[in-house]
């Protein structure tokens, strides 16, 4: 089912490679709105690396910031936060949906709920997910079913977002842009 929006800019897409500034550019677009801000954040620290990663990005953000930690029910997180003076930054949909796969969940069902939260979203929704079709391709079969379900996953979400912005060196490209 795709995600359909009826109000212009109410899902936002964000996507990009690594180290490109997607996050710090959808931060930067959350802030703008002027509206309550709360990051819902799907990593997990298991190594020193990503407890380095989770710090930087959560000083990076101000006192403003409310800090919900989701990794598996994603739509939940949305549909419990979401409000009409809310903007929500989700970080980041691939890694949720490597959370998704690791714990053997339906892809499918997940990402249906996941439409099902976004169109019924009453407040903004700005999504950040890696591009990963660009690299090479991976060694292993769960390497390359991760590429194949995040390229779909980004298609759909791209497909029924009001704006999509590919980020690389940190600069926008604006895919898709809401009409005004």
């Amino acid at each position: 089912m795709p995600i359909k929006s009826d109000r212009s800019g109410h899902i936002t897409l964000v996507l990009g490679g690594t180290r490109s500034g997607k996050s710090s550019f959808a931060q930067h677009l959350a802030e703008e709105s002027n509206r309550q801000l709360i990051y819902i954040a799907t990593a997990e620290a298991f190594d020193d690396e990503m407890t380095d990663r989770i710090s930087r990005h959560q000083q990076d953000r101000g006192a403003e910031w409310q800090t919900v930690e989701e990794t598996l029910d994603l739509a939940a997180a949305i549909t419990a936060h979401s409000s009409p003076k809310t903007t929500i930054l989700v970080d980041c949909l691939t890694i949720w949906l490597s959370n998704v796969m690791l714990a053997n969940q339906d892809i499918a069902t997940a990402l249906d709920a996941l439409a099902q939260a976004l169109a019924n979203a009453p407040g903004l929704v700005i999504l950040v997910s890696n591009e990963v079709g660009s690299g090479i391709v991976p060694e292993s079969a769960l390497g390359r079913q991760f590429r194949d379900e995040a390229g779909w996953m980004n298609q759909r979400v791209a497909a029924a977002a009001d704006n999509v912005a590919l980020i690389t060196a940190g600069l926008p490209l604006w895919l898709k842009q809401a009409s005004a």
